[in-house]
């Protein structure tokens, strides 16, 4: 019963906010539509139970004219079950895409919301592969929560309607056993009663472990294609060094868990299928054993027999709406378990960036970005790195060094606001843009135009603009290619993707620029070419590098050092260097 508490709160977390956004009114008119034709089909069923006693019973009596007359009702009757039913599939599917695209709307915004996603991923990312959440999870909690929340509207209304019509029944054919009248109100009604209620507990006992299998199965699913992508994504170097044979391997050794769940998810399917089914079948004689002595006996005509049948078939069926669902249940539960899991991470995430010690990115009036007692630890609370005072004046030049693995490259990240753990603070002057260009940039499947100004929106940079940049960084040859939509981390070398990279903070002119070794895969003197550039066409912005090479002191005033000290580095500030350095 608890889990049964907290799976209904997180459906209800989950599902009515929707209903309380911007697209409420017409998410509110499909739903109501919904539950007034399913009502209405309800209400059919009910009109078509009490056709059975009267047609039946002409069929009995041989009467001709009443015959056809209940033919042509069924007939109209029929027509207008076709029609709602054809509506109700199509506003069905009508409110589950707006539902859809409201929520994977929200869900993206909370995901990519300020270095979100990137957060999830250094707390260990407990929601694993977030792009099946948002274009799977989502799209199979949406269907599955109208379906069965339809269905289960469906068996409460079809009880309600026919559970009087059956205890009605009940008192015109009293249970006659071996000659014996048996006068037990609504006997009926309690024979479906308990036929349902076992049959419920023995789905439940059977299947429920199909719930936790089901949650495992999208997870070993996600992981196997995540990896198959990665492959793809990574298939120079595998190539270059000759890696099918080890990649292969670890695919079918991630795909083999897909198959041995799969085969325990078949296993008990079969179990519960091999009950449901014989569930199913006995249910059809089920009322007709039940009633046979009442009809055998005189005490009912054949019309009768069949309308009680038919009522005690929709009580029983309404009953037994938990054991013809269960499987959908279970596969709609465990999607609810990874959305729950999703939202939990994004909320992690968002705490880490606020939930003191944290690293606090604050917008000063004052000119010169500085970072004050900053301390820079690990996601699990080991410090790496610690500064008491930095200052990046306007127009500085600036180069980092320090031992490999000193924490050069995570100092970058929380002084440009993205590594939250740790404590203190940076103090950025107010409307001022930075940008840090990693080792390896990024570039969106894209026109190489809008590859080049990401993020910024298409159009922001003309393409006069964004040729004359290609040019100056040495790629004189991309520039026909600018409409050009492709896979540019894939086409591109590591030293064209860093000249791109220059070329980007060429275009969007940032006020500091924080280069985390975003030069190194280009020979010394391309590496000379770009900060030349840089110095000429940023004449304002402060630019920080760091780099292991000699030669990159010539572009620097200033060297920031990282030194040990008591179990993490130190950072040395204000060592001068000379021009010729």
């Amino acid at each position: 019963m608890k889990s049964l508490a907290s799976t209904i709160a997180a459906i209800w977390r989950l599902s009515i906010p929707y209903f309380r956004s911007d697209d409420r009114w017409p998410g509110r008119v499909l739903l109501g539509a919904l539950i007034a034709i399913e009502l209405s089909l309800v209400a059919i069923q009910v009109i078509l139970n009490e056709w059975y006693n009267r047609f039946y019973n002409t069929l009995q009596d041989r009467n001709w004219n009443a015959f056809v007359s209940a033919i042509l009702f069924f007939c109209a009757l029929a027509a207008v079950y076709t029609v709602l039913a054809v509506y109700q599939l199509y506003l069905n599917q009508w409110l589950q895409i707006r539902w859809r695209r409201w929520m994977t709307q929200v869900y993206l915004r909370q995901w990519l919301d300020a270095a979100n996603h990137y957060r999830m991923q250094l707390l260990g990312d407990a929601a694993d592969n977030p792009d099946q959440r948002i274009a799977d999870d989502l799209q199979m909690f949406v269907q599955y929560t109208l379906s069965i929340s339809i269905g289960l509207l469906n068996a409460v209304v079809t009880l309600c309607s026919f559970v009087v019509i059956l205890w009605n029944l009940s008192a015109h054919a009293p249970l006659n056993l071996f000659g014996a009248h048996f006068n037990i109100p609504g006997y009926l009604v309690w024979a479906a009663l308990i036929y349902a209620l076992i049959g419920t507990a023995l789905t439940h006992l059977i299947g429920w472990r199909l719930i936790p299998l089901n949650f495992q199965q999208q997870r070993f699913e996600a992981d196997f294609r995540f990896n198959l992508v990665r492959t793809r994504e990574n298939s120079e170097q595998i190539a270059a060094l000759g890696g099918e044979a080890a990649e292969r391997e670890r695919h079918l050794n991630r795909f083999s868990r897909v198959v041995a769940n799969w085969l325990a998810i078949m296993q008990r399917q079969k179990q519960l299928t091999f009950f449901t089914q014989s569930y199913s079948q006995a249910a059809v004689i089920f009322p007709y054993v039940v009633v046979s002595p009442a009809y055998f006996s005189a005490a009912m005509q054949l019309g009768g027999l069949m309308q009680t049948a038919s009522a005690f078939n929709s009580v029983q069926g309404a009953l037994s709406y938990f054991i013809t669902a269960y499987r959908q249940i279970a596969e709609w539960s465990s999607v609810i378990a990874r959305l729950s899991g999703f939202e939990e991470a994004i909320a992690a995430g968002r705490a880490a960036a606020v939930t003191p010690p944290a690293v606090e990115v604050v917008p000063r009036e004052a000119a010169v970005f500085a970072v004050d007692r900053l301390n820079v630890r690990l996601p699990r609370g080991e410090p790496i790195v610690a500064a008491e005072h930095i200052a990046f004046p306007a127009g500085e030049r600036i180069l980092v060094t320090g031992p490999s693995g000193a924490g050069k490259s995570t100092l970058f990240r929380a002084i440009a606001g993205i590594w939250p753990f740790g404590s203190g603070r940076v103090m950025v002057p107010k409307g001022a843009k930075v940008m840090l260009l990693p080792q390896r940039p990024y570039f969106p499947v894209a026109t190489l135009a809008m590859a080049v100004g990401y993020p910024a929106e298409m159009g922001t940079f003309d393409a006069a603009r964004v040729a004359e940049v290609l040019t100056a960084v040495g790629l004189p040859h991309l520039v026909e290619r600018l409409d050009e939509d492709a896979h540019w981390n894939r086409m591109l070398s590591i030293g064209e993707q860093q000249r791109l990279g220059i070329a980007r903070a060429l275009l969007h002119a940032p006020d500091y620029l924080f280069l985390d070794e975003a030069t190194t895969s280009l020979d010394e003197a391309a590496e000379a070419m770009l900060y030349r550039l840089l110095q000429d066409r940023l004449k304002g912005a402060t630019i920080v590098s760091i780099g292991h090479r000699s030669t990159l002191g010539a572009f620097h005033r200033r060297r920031v050092e990282l030194v040990p000290h008591d179990n993490l580095y130190q950072v040395r500030d204000a060592t001068l260097v000379s021009a010729a350095e």
